[in-house]
């Protein structure tokens, strides 16, 4: 009871916390907008409300801010549920979305993209499709090698990983240093700015085939703790399950990492963080992390595009915030993660 209590207070507060910061996320910006314009062009959606704003705000409002809050949210919670979901397939704390190479995958995707002239739209679909190629790859590696699977993924997956880098290096080679090297150093760094509405819907089909999977299984996600012999006797296929959380994880990070480039550390510390909340039952950890990893995200575009004149790739700021963090996490009071 007391465990469930503590979990509904996470979970209203976590709720809580991100209707603040997307409210926020409408008002601070290089055009500042206040409270009272954003509650008044909101309030005109359902009743005759007389203007009393300029008609650029409302363009800023919801041409400009809401994709960005929207594509910061859902790729937040996308890459904490992947982080959260790999960290209970290799029960391995340190497991992140770029376990398997997904994230160098796309990045290499994107640099043949980018050195090729290819438009946004363009590199994000490259990015997107090598980063499914990369993961297909491992696959087919892992399944020719003997021993145990779960080893043989995650061996395959720095080995690809290791490629797709020195493809990357390649590319760099060719790049124009005065126009593509730039972008492809840009990229790999991770933004949201220009971020328009319909990425969110070339994201959204992807998102929801992946992150699907991983709430209706966030059950048997428990029974990995057990231990695979375990596992097995309580009828669960751990084989079947491996490869649909892995395959899940795998295609929401790919579809993430399309769009805003590579954001490191959110999969790992959003749902240690999380682990620290509410424990080790992913029945429980998986939506706390999915939360936790959209506000985390929101928060730090929010500082990106606010904290100087210009914006702060968001991988720097993650890591400044996540790298600190994550040591006082390992080392309070001697407590292993």
């Amino acid at each position: 009871m007391e465990k469930h209590r503590k979990y509904s207070t996470t979970m209203l507060s976590l709720f809580g916390l991100l209707a603040v910061v997307i409210l926020g996320s409408f008002v601070i910006g290089r055009y500042p907008v206040s409270l009272r314009e954003v509650g008044g062009i909101l309030l005109s959606f359902f009743v005759d409300v007389t203007p009393f704003w300029a008609d650029n705000t409302v363009t800023t409002l919801f041409a400009i801010r809401l994709p960005r809050i929207l594509l910061a949210l859902l790729i937040g919670c996308a890459l904490s549920a992947a982080g959260c979901a790999y960290q209970g397939v290799f029960q391995n704390p340190m497991a992140s979305p770029d376990i398997l190479g997904v994230s160098s995958g796309a990045a290499f995707g994107a640099s043949l993209a980018i050195i090729w002239g290819g438009s946004f739209r363009v590199i994000t679909i490259s990015a997107f499709l090598m980063s499914i190629c990369t993961i297909g790859a491992v696959f087919f590696i892992s399944k020719q090698a003997k021993g145990k699977q779960i080893l043989n993924i995650i061996l395959s997956g720095i080995m690809v990983s290791a490629l797709m880098s020195a493809g990357i290096s390649i590319t760099k080679l060719f790049a124009n240093p005065s126009r593509e090297l730039p972008a492809i150093e840009l990229w790999q760094m991770g933004s949201l700015s220009g971020s328009d509405i319909s990425e969110i819907g070339f994201i959204l089909i992807p998102l929801l085939l992946g992150l699907l999977p991983l709430i209706l299984l966030r059950w048997q996600m428990n029974v990995l703790t057990l231990g695979e012999d375990e596992a097995k006797s309580m009828g669960v296929n751990v084989r079947q399950l491996r490869v649909i959380v892995i395959l899940s994880a795998t295609l929401i990070t790919a579809a993430s990492v399309s769009i805003s480039g590579i954001i490191g550390w959110i999969g790992l510390i959003v749902p240690n963080l999380c682990r620290k909340l509410v424990g080790n039952d992913y029945r429980k950890l998986m939506p706390v992390s999915m939360l936790g990893g959209a506000l985390f995200l929101l928060l730090i575009d929010n500082i990106s595009r606010t904290l100087l004149v210009t914006e702060i790739p968001l991988s720097v700021l993650t890591a400044f915030v996540g790298a600190p963090f994550f040591l006082y996490l390992i080392t309070r009071n001697g407590d292993s993660i």
